[in-house]
């Protein structure tokens, strides 16, 4: 893997990761006047976190490009 590609998964792993945990909670908040809408957010922000975290996994598993550069 390219270094550039590397890079852009990690953006988004920390997007992905710290923004579902954001939303996760402001829906947990939301939940308590709006049910539907506060529960639709928690879900929302749960498959993003996941998503994130899915991510780290991948990460884990990609190789680096180790070769010299001239």
């Amino acid at each position: 893997m390219s270094d550039k590609t590397i890079a852009r998964v990690e953006l988004w792993i920390w997007i992905l990761l710290y923004g579902g945990l954001l939303a996760l909670v402001f829906g947990l908040a939301v939940e308590r006047r709006d049910f539907p809408l506060g529960w639709s957010i928690v879900v929302g922000g749960g498959i993003a976190a996941a998503t994130g975290i899915f991510l780290i996994f991948l990460r884990s598993r990609m190789k680096t490009d180790n070769r010299q550069r001239t």
